[in-house]
């Protein structure tokens, strides 16, 4: 069947032509929509300018077919083939392209938005400038491929092989590239504003001055890679590998990277206002200097010898446990879990709940921080719901107190500074909380009091992985003797209040509190 017969009983209102063979056929300008071209060999045709909206060629194929603004709008193309094929500002907008063939095909500033790409093979394709916006290019191959300038914002992108591609200067804001491959991409300026990149393997990739504002890159494979100047504010790099990764300038206000490897990194000039500086990995790492300032405008300088990074940055998260000699059930949970809930309501600095571990005889409830300053005034804060907090409070301030005895210029000119910043830190805690009454406001402590008046003890760990058992009661670990009343004066046998708990040795105490870290502004 020539192209005329065609055209003759596609007028005459016949539809299915599937397995036709128009190799080398001039169809420029004609209107075919919704004819049936399934299995069709239109291989080295003109079909330039032509409507085959609605068409289905399924398995057709197109190899090196010239298709400039051809109209394949909401087609049917699934495992067709566009090997080389001309597609320069083709309309394929909603098309779907199920495991469709275009190695090294042209499609610049073609129409792709809401068409379904995935496993399709783009690889070395020319999509400069197109438009894939809401495109599902789930597993897809575009290795090598030359998206430059190209818009994506929305696109699906999850577990594509993304090799090499060239992305950059595009538009993938709240685009899916969830384990995606995209080792060596060029992605330079590019906007992946809010992206899902969780898992990517971005090894060695260019990402210099690219808007990666709340973008999701928690685990991603980043080592090797270029983020010079990126814009990586408020984003999710939750143990991310940054290994050798060269994140120069890079803006990191309230990024949360905890876990991250920035083994052998480069940080230099990296702004990193409200940033946690613990349960980092930074062995080898190059950090100058650091800009702290709340809008990344070098009005706080911080300037970093290699022993003042490593004091800087640390791999372990200051944390605070409690242990209680008494296994927790499910209802002594919910009172825990609202108890917290009311504190954190009057004491903002307890933002998260505790991870609970829990034996057949303990219970261990632990709070992590990000800065060792806040160590004592959260031990102090969340043994409130605990019987011993009285004891553990008073335990405290006579710590503290006996600290401030101390001499301790002569050990460290920072020592006094940071005993001071201690002491009004607890005065400053002990205000805020002075008006919580849990007795009234959580009944279900008064149920629950073989739990909550069970033996604690409380021990704080620094950022340098350092204990302080910094509160013990004395019949901890003893069954039968948790209660004072299970002790009597021998001649009225009246009950005997258990005795003080043992204060740290002041030597420990200091050892612990000289790993905290003040740091002096220096302003540029």
């Amino acid at each position: 069947m020539d192209v005329e017969e065609l055209l003759v009983k596609y007028a005459g209102g016949e539809r299915n032509f599937a397995g036709i063979n128009l190799i080398e056929a001039n169809l420029s300008g004609v209107n075919l929509s919704g004819v049936n071209l399934s299995g069709a060999n239109l291989s080295v045709s003109n079909l330039s300018g032509a409507n085959l909206s609605g068409a289905n060629l399924t398995g057709a194929k197109l190899n090196v077919a010239r298709l400039s603004g051809v109209n394949l709008s909401k087609a049917i193309l699934v495992k067709a083939n566009f090997n080389v094929a001309n597609l320069i500002r083709a309309d394929l907008g909603g098309a779907d392209l199920t495991q469709a063939v275009m190695i090294r095909a042209e499609l610049i500033r073609a129409e792709l938005s809401g068409a379904n790409l995935r496993g399709a093979n783009l690889s070395g394709a020319d999509l400069r400038e197109a438009t894939l916006r809401q495109a599902n290019l789930t597993r897809a191959s575009l290795n090598e491929a030359n998206l430059r300038g190209a818009f994506l914002t929305g696109a699906i992108m999850e577990q594509a092989n993304l090799n090499g591609i060239d992305l950059s200067r595009t538009d993938l804001t709240g685009s899916n590239l969830r384990e995606a491959e995209l080792r060596q991409a060029n992605l330079s300026r590019t906007n992946l504003s809010g992206a899902e990149m969780s898992g990517a393997n971005l090894r060695w990739a260019d990402l210099s001055g690219a808007n990666l504002r709340w973008a999701d890159l928690s685990n991603a494979k980043l080592s090797g890679s270029n983020l010079m100047g990126a814009d990586l504010s408020n984003a999710n790099l939750l143990n991310a590998s940054l290994v050798h990764a060269d994140l120069t300038q890079a803006r990191l206000i309230k990024a949360d990277w905890i876990g991250a490897d920035l083994t052998g990194a480069v940080l230099t000039g990296a702004k990193l206002h409200a940033v946690s500086r613990f349960g980092l990995k930074t062995e080898g790492m190059t950090c100058e200097w650091v800009d702290l300032s709340p809008d990344g405008d070098r009005s706080q300088i911080f300037r970093l010898t290699n022993e003042d990074s490593r004091k800087f940055f640390n791999e372990s998260l200051p944390t605070v446990r409690i242990i209680i000699d008494a296994p927790i059930d499910l209802d002594a949970n919910l009172v825990l879990a609202t108890t917290y809930r009311f504190i954190s309501q009057k004491y903002t600095a307890i933002a998260q709940p505790p991870s609970i571990e829990v034996s057949s005889r303990r219970t261990i409830l632990t709070f992590r921080t990000d800065s060792n300053d806040q160590l004592f005034n959260i031990a102090y804060v969340v043994m409130l719901p605990f019987g011993d907090a009285s004891a553990a409070h008073r335990s405290i301030i006579t710590l503290i107190q006996n600290l401030q005895g101390q001499s301790l210029d002569s050990l460290s000119q920072k020592l006094p500074k940071r005993v001071k910043q201690i002491s009004v830190g607890i005065s400053r805690t002990i205000s805020q909380i002075g008006t919580i009454d849990l007795a009234k406001t959580i009944p279900g402590l008064k149920e629950k009091e073989e739990f909550f008046q069970a033996p604690i003890q409380t021990i704080l760990s620094n950022s340098s992985d350092q204990n302080l058992h910094l509160y013990h009661h004395p019949y901890f670990g003893k069954r039968l003797m948790n209660q004072s009343n299970l002790i009597s004066h021998p001649n009225t046998n009246s009950p005997l209040p258990p005795p003080e708990s043992p204060l740290p040795a002041i030597a420990s105490v200091i050892d612990f509190i000289k790993e905290f870290d003040y740091l002096e502004k220096a302003n540029v």
